[in-house]
């Protein structure tokens, strides 16, 4: 153990949990042996001391499988390596399903695992009750069975990651609490420890539970919030058999092991408890502490057990554990650096998975503040997906009453939450409402999905097959084709520069080469420096320094992070996200409706596709751009909030000589398909380039401006890429039969080439459609002649290869 505290450092961990621990030792491993690590108590107080300590291999997306992948294999080098024992017991874990529904999940699960290299092995009721007779299986369905997970023993796996962050020269301080995180010009200076202060460039914030209000203090948002965790340990049972898998009974919200001789039970219900509900607040004291018995919320739970487990009917309690874990909004990690201070990087919000991804979030951590960035498709962790009002207590109490049961809930397509809705609803929300909107949440915004059809209810019915949102999907699409759309695009993200030198640092940042022309718009990418893709937008001149930037709804917190990362620093860029709203006016049909409404020119030889200008509706000065992510001639109006009520209405009343329909984001993003239309976060990411993306005509080597990521761009040209983008119809196409998705394995006759990334079914085309990447080594022409295939939930499908987009639409002479 350091008896001193240096007093300058380059990195702080705070925090000495099992992700703390991870973080200082992938950072002396990869280099910065200047990383010292506080814990205000012992390691592991807090949470990671009383955790189950499950592992799991398989998570929900490539990069998080490779996270959990990586943090079983880090456990067992680690045990030969440091000589400390993890207390890894890999039984195996078994995941039983008795609906429909969850049985479907399950095998979708199994299918994807075949991606990854995960042994996932499928097994009927008959036998489950072979291998396991102590299970009963009368209500189950099926369950898949992963050999080689199981679990560890969290102290173990702490001092472990411990002793080797020391052995790589990192300094871990115990009874060391941090009283201040100290800033100097919006960028991490040093800590205040002890009284005393130790200066350091980097700060990583592992703090679990207590890191919401550590970082509350700096006007830092960290959205998670500590619940009630439950379980139970039973007295001994004679004959237990000691390689019992870990049984998941997710449709019963139960996980059940062996323990020692005992079973452990422990539960994730749908309604959890938050903790410290008077005060709002994690004593800065809490160590190794526990809550007050609730045996009365438990019961339900503990029957469910004792169904499945009939064992448990005679077995007594030893122990009834109480205890905290935090939760976030959608029950995904918070990584990366945080937009209000420089530097200043989390790490926390593992949802009661910090032990099974404690060593893959940590070397991700370490790789981030190095690299400075991510070339992985980690969107779903970084903390950058969120905006401040995720982190205020109104809002994340009442959420993680329900995201604590999203864990063992059911994992449907396009689930929307229940709790804490209507935080920012639109000017014209219950209009959209009286329409039949079926409302989710996009950037913050309650944003319309679908529109009932006549005597139809406007809610999900969630389904892993035909979806009841699919008749309305049917009508909005076809309808946009016809005859006009009007969609809301007020989520999409808007920022805004104004400076002489805008221009120039768009282009130093973009890869298009930026048009500096009044009203011309420009589609483009920015990247790191290694060439992914950070950003995907649309860069509009107002006029001569003045710039518009245009994103994704869901990215508005990460774009703007990015692209004031790179501006010099006195070039301010200003988010107008929330001063406009926007409708989506397309189809054959937008142009008529739009001349009824305004006085100004709208012929194609006046108004060309990708320009845009100022014109007036009914008194209202309206920002107009000549864009379409549906692939039909149409408008973009940027609306002012007092006025947009007023416009919709308009909108509503002259459509009607147009068979105007509302239109929803499900017909969006059917339509974006049609039209061969890529999506940042599902179809390009940063583990993707533009070259294998098949965007390389939004790269501009005739600017003459080293742009970020252009240098990595011409090795990347020299050299061939693994993968490539392509597009896939179903030889036989019907909704919902299947219902593709993402992350679903394509075969070139029984050889896996490939993964999805989007599916969606075109009614205007009557063709199921799957976006994804493929090896790049097989030409088109073996793929036309040779058998290719998607599997979904263990079934294999035939597919045709598309070279070009089911919509080809010549914009220009629209």
């Amino acid at each position: 153990m350091n008896k001193e505290i240096p007093k300058t450092t380059k990195v702080v961990v705070i925090g000495g949990g099992v992700v703390g621990c991870s973080v200082a030792y992938h950072l002396a491993k990869f280099g910065w042996k200047d990383t010292i690590l506080l814990e205000r108590d012992q390691l592991t107080s807090g949470t990671t001391w009383h955790a189950a300590g499950l592992v799991s291999q398989l998570g929900p997306s490539a990069a998080i499988t490779k996270i959990r992948k990586y943090t079983l294999d880090l456990y067992k080098e680690l045990e030969r390596k440091v000589d400390h024992s993890a207390g890894l017991r890999l039984n195996g874990a078994l995941s039983i399903a008795e609906t429909k529904g969850r049985w479907q999940e399950l095998q979708r699960q199994a299918t994807t695992a075949q991606l990854y290299d995960v042994d996932v092995r499928i097994l009927n009721k008959d036998q489950i009750k072979k291998d396991y007779p102590i299970i009963n299986t009368d209500d189950v369905v099926g369950g898949i069975l992963m050999p080689g997970d199981g679990a560890a023993d969290p102290s173990g796996v702490t001092h472990m990651l411990a002793k080797a962050a020391r052995m790589e020269g990192a300094k871990i301080f115990e009874k060391s609490p941090v009283e201040e995180i100290l800033t100097k010009n919006g960028k991490i200076s040093g800590v205040k420890v002890n009284g005393k202060e130790i200066d350091c460039e980097y700060i990583v914030l592992a703090s679990g539970m207590w890191s919401r209000q550590i970082a509350q203090k700096l006007g830092v948002s960290v959205p998670l919030y500590p619940a009630e965790h439950f379980y139970i340990i039973t007295e001994p049972i004679d004959d237990l058999s000691k390689t019992l898998p870990v049984v998941r009974d997710f449709d019963n919200r139960t996980y059940i092991k062996e323990d020692a001789g005992k079973i452990l039970v422990g539960i994730f219900e749908g309604n959890s408890i938050p903790a410290w509900n008077k005060t709002n607040k994690v004593p800065e004291n809490f160590s190794f502490g526990e809550f007050q018995e609730n045996f009365e919320h438990f019961e339900p739970y503990l029957e469910s057990a004792v169904k499945r487990f009939p064992i448990l009917e005679t077995a007594g309690i030893r122990k009834f554990f109480s205890g905290p874990e935090s939760f976030t909004p959608d029950t995904n990690a918070l990584l990366g650096e945080v937009p209000e201070i420089k530097n200043f990087f989390v790490c926390c919000g593992l949802n009661s998975v910090g032990i099974g991804t404690g060593g893959g979030v940590g070397k991700v951590t370490a790789e981030w503040l190095i690299n400075g960035h991510i070339n992985e498709d980690i969107f779903s962790y970084d903390i950058k997906r969120f905006q401040k009002f995720h982190s205020e207590l109104g809002f994340i109490k009442k959420r993680i009453t329900e995201s604590l049961g999203d864990l063992y809930g059911m994992h449907w397509p396009f689930k929307q939450h229940k709790t804490s809705r209507n935080v920012k609803t639109l000017p014209y929300h219950d209009e959209l409402k009286s329409f039949g909107a079926c409302f989710g949440v996009s950037g913050g915004y309650e944003r319309p999905m679908w529109f009932a059809l006549d005597g139809e209810i406007s809610n999900y019915e969630y389904s892993y097959n035909y979806q009841n949102w699919y008749p309305s999907a049917e009508y909005e699409t076809s309808n946009t084709v016809k005859n006009v759309g009007l969609f809301d695009l007020t989520a999409f993200s808007k920022f805004e520069i104004k400076s002489e030198k805008a221009h120039n640092e768009l282009q130093r940042i973009c890869t298009a080469n930026i048009k500096k022309e009044a009203g011309r718009c420009t589609y483009t990418q920015m990247l790191n420096s290694d060439g992914g893709i950070e950003t995907d937008l649309t860069v509009v001149c107002v006029n001569e320094n003045h710039f518009r930037i245009f994103s994704s709804a869901a990215t508005r917190e990460r774009d703007k992070f990015h692209i004031r990362k790179h501006l010099s620093k006195e070039i301010e860029l200003i988010d107008i996200t929330d001063e406009y709203c926007v409708f989506g006016l397309f189809g054959p049909k937008s142009r008529q409706l739009i001349k009824t409404i305004s006085k100004d020119n709208f012929e194609n030889d006046n108004f060309k596709f990708g320009t845009a200008k100022y014109i007036t509706i009914d008194g209202s000065k309206i920002w107009a751009q000549r864009l379409s992510y549906v692939g039909e001639l149409g408008y973009e109006l940027y609306v002012d909030f007092k006025d947009a009520k007023k416009i919709y209405d308009l909108l509503i009343e002259k459509g009607k000589n147009f068979n105007l329909s509302n239109c929803g984001m499900h017909a969006l993003d059917i339509m974006r398909m049609e039209s061969g239309f890529l999506h940042w976060g599902h179809d390009i990411s940063p583990e993707e380039n533009q070259y294998q993306a098949g965007l390389s005509f939004t790269i501009s080597n005739k600017k003459g401006v080293d742009f970020i990521g252009k240098k990595a761009l011409e090795k990347i040209k020299k050299e061939k890429t693994k993968s490539r983008f392509a597009m896939f119809t179903l030889e036989k196409s019907e909704p919902g039969k299947p219902l593709l998705l993402h992350d679903e394995p394509i075969y070139l006759e029984d050889k896996i080439i490939g993964r999805s990334t989007s599916g969606n079914y075109s009614f205007n085309f009557k063709k199921n459609l799957v976006f994804g990447y493929i090896e790049n080594d097989t030409p088109d022409e073996e793929l036309e002649s040779k058998k290719l295939y998607i599997e979904v939930e263990k079934k294999k499908y035939s597919i045709i290869l598309q070279k070009k987009a089911l919509k080809q639409t010549d914009f220009k002479n629209l």
